[in-house]
């Protein structure tokens, strides 16, 4: 595995808790989702504050946020961008940003608190960086699902941009904007305690090749279909990482 064993169970709960919600959201289409994020988010509280849960999911992740003393904040933000996207169907500026903090940079923090063992010097040194890699991973998500965000479910994350008329120049501004949030986030990855950076560089170096191979795709073609990488090539960025490591590149 690429987390040193100690994380794994930690970061397992922590995916499994944003999975399920994310799952509320896109998957119940038959039912009150409004009515079901917000039980959703009082039987998360409630197995915080009394440190047990008959749900497995959010017993775990109790465990985890009592644990390594996860700020609530994070967790409030993050089932808020869950809200938001019963309901959304174009963002403006200030409610991307508040969307991608809390649909993927809080669950970035989330993780960086496991990772930093209640060092609160080192979580707080981490935060831009561990912010700008969540932030990274979302946009190139809303990239590479274009054609199923806005054919299937009517959402437009990126603010003034128009779907019906993307252009190349249109990529190209939201492309520059990831470039950044990658050259900031590969300072943090270095800086990881010692168990965890493989994990985390694994991540990055997979959607660093997802975001090439949609920088090399023309605008209309991200539109028509959704670019991925094979798992021949997930397998080969795996031993590149591990490489890396051993080279001591990270």
């Amino acid at each position: 595995m690429a987390f040193d064993k100690r994380f794994r169970y930690p970061i397992y709960a922590i995916y499994g808790f944003v999975r399920y919600a994310d799952e509320i959201v896109d998957t119940f289409h038959d039912y009150d989702k409004q009515q079901l994020i917000a039980n959703f988010k009082a039987e998360t509280f409630v197995a915080i504050e009394q440190k047990i849960s008959l749900n497995p999911v959010l017993h775990s992740f109790q465990q985890v946020v009592n644990h390594y003393n996860i700020s609530h904040d994070l967790i409030e933000a993050f089932l808020r961008s869950m809200e938001m996207d019963l309901d959304l169907t174009a963002c403006d500026g200030e409610e991307y940003k508040e969307y991608i903090y809390g649909s993927a940079e809080v669950v970035g923090l989330m993780c960086l608190s496991v990772f930093c063992e209640n060092i609160p010097e080192l979580y707080k040194r981490l935060v831009p960086m561990a912010r700008s890699l969540g932030a990274a991973f979302q946009k190139i998500n809303f990239l590479r699902d274009v054609k199923s965000d806005f054919e299937d479910r009517g959402r437009t994350y990126f603010p003034n941009v128009d779907f019906k008329r993307f252009t190349e120049r249109d990529k190209q501004c939201i492309e520059k904007d990831i470039e950044k949030d990658f050259d900031d986030a590969f300072t943090g990855i270095k800086l990881l305690p010692p168990g965890t950076r493989l994990g985390v560089y694994i991540a990055y170096i997979y959607y660093r090749q997802l975001f090439k191979k949609i920088s090399r795709t023309p605008a209309n073609t991200i539109l028509q279909k959704r670019i991925r990488i094979s798992d021949t090539q997930k397998t080969a960025l795996y031993f590149k990482a591990v490489l890396h490591q051993k080279l001591k590149v990270i």
